[in-house]
C-alpha cells in the first residue's frame, strides 16, 4: 500500500526557516515525480513545487519561487521542502502528493508563520 508522511511542520516567526519531510513507501519511489502541495484555511489547495524522478528538474509555484527547496533522496525514499524567508501567508497545511494511477497524499504537517 502506498503511503506518504509528512513531518517537519511547526510555529515558526516571519523570516525564519524550516525543512519538510516525506518519507514514501509501498511503490517504486524512484519512478515517479513528487509534489509538495498546501492549503490554507479558507483557501484552495495550491502546487508549492514539483520535482522529477531523479530530481534534475524542479518546478515552483509563484508565490514560493527564490524561497522554498524541493528536493529527493531516493535511496532514503524521501523528499524535501527547504522553506525560507517565511511569511504569514505561508501558513498552512503542506501535503506530499504522488500520482500513480491514482491520487494519493499525504495526511499533512502544519506549518504556521507568526510572531
Amino acid at each position: 500500500q502506498v503511503q506518504l508522511v509528512e513531518s517537519g511542520g511547526g510555529l515558526v516567526q516571519p523570516g525564519g526557516s524550516l525543512r519538510l519531510s516525506c518519507a514514501a513507501s509501498g511503490f517504486a519511489f524512484s519512478s515517479y515525480a513528487m509534489s509538495w502541495y498546501r492549503q490554507a484555511p479558507g483557501k484552495e489547495r495550491e502546487l508549492v513545487a514539483s520535482i522529477s524522478t531523479g530530481g534534475g528538474s524542479t518546478n515552483y509555484g509563484d508565490s514560493v519561487k527564490g524561497r522554498f527547496t524541493i528536493s529527493r533522496d531516493n535511496a532514503a525514499n524521501t523528499i524535501y521542502l527547504q522553506m525560507n524567508s517565511l511569511k504569514p501567508e505561508d501558513t498552512a497545511v503542506y501535503y506530499c502528493y504522488l500520482w500513480r494511477r491514482g491520487h494519493y497524499w499525504g495526511k499533512g504537517t502544519l506549518v504556521t508563520v507568526s510572531s
